[in-house]
């Protein structure tokens, strides 16, 4: 085994865990489900069979990834986020073959207690506030907050709110990194350098 299991987790057999991986305390990971590299599962989390997890993904403590789920690399769940994988569950009427696939692309950013609907996909580097309900697709680089999740702005790789256009052209610049963004029409994309 070349990644770590707290002795009170649960991986069932048949878990596909990528190397350097870390499960912490009270973890359970169902049989079917794949994990990448260098990902880190805190306390209390629950992986279903049906669930793709990429490398180098941070989940933080309280937090269920449901079958249906995938999550590409390098995603950050905050404590006590949520997944949901029907749109409508009733517990007297079964709806498993219901399940709703929710994609959330390399790099996005899933604030704490924030509620992702299933049957979204929330974009690359797209960053989630705290508490915020998303109930559709979300775009790459939108900073959303609020219930249900609305766009207040745009966030860059690093992590920053980016700023009003550096100019006339819809440039936008990350105070941090310095990385560039241009906006067309409703897209952003980041300039390379």
């Amino acid at each position: 085994m070349n990644y770590s299991v707290h002795p009170s987790a649960i991986v069932d057999d048949g878990a596909q865990v990528g190397e350097g991986s870390r499960i912490w305390h009270f973890v359970h990971v169902c049989g079917g489900a794949k994990i990448g590299k260098g990902v880190s599962l805190g306390q209390n989390v629950f992986v279903g069979n049906r669930v793709a997890i990429g490398d180098k993904c941070k989940i933080q403590n309280n937090v269920s990834v449901y079958d249906n789920v995938t999550l590409e690399e390098g995603v950050f769940c905050g404590p006590s986020m949520v997944f949901t994988n029907v749109y409508n569950p009733r517990a007297l009427i079964e709806r498993k073959n219901e399940y709703r696939n929710t994609l959330v692309k390399r790099g996005a950013t899933l604030g704490a207690n924030c509620t992702i609907v299933c049957g979204v996909t929330v974009g690359a580097f797209a960053f989630i506030g705290a508490g915020a309900v998303v109930n559709k697709d979300v775009p790459d680089y939108a900073l959303m907050v609020g219930v249900p999740a609305r766009q207040l702005g745009w966030m860059s790789e690093y992590g920053e709110q980016i700023p009003l256009p550096v100019d006339g052209a819809g440039e936008y610049l990350c105070p941090h990194s310095g990385q560039r963004y241009r906006l067309n029409g409703k897209i952003l994309k980041r300039v390379s350098q």
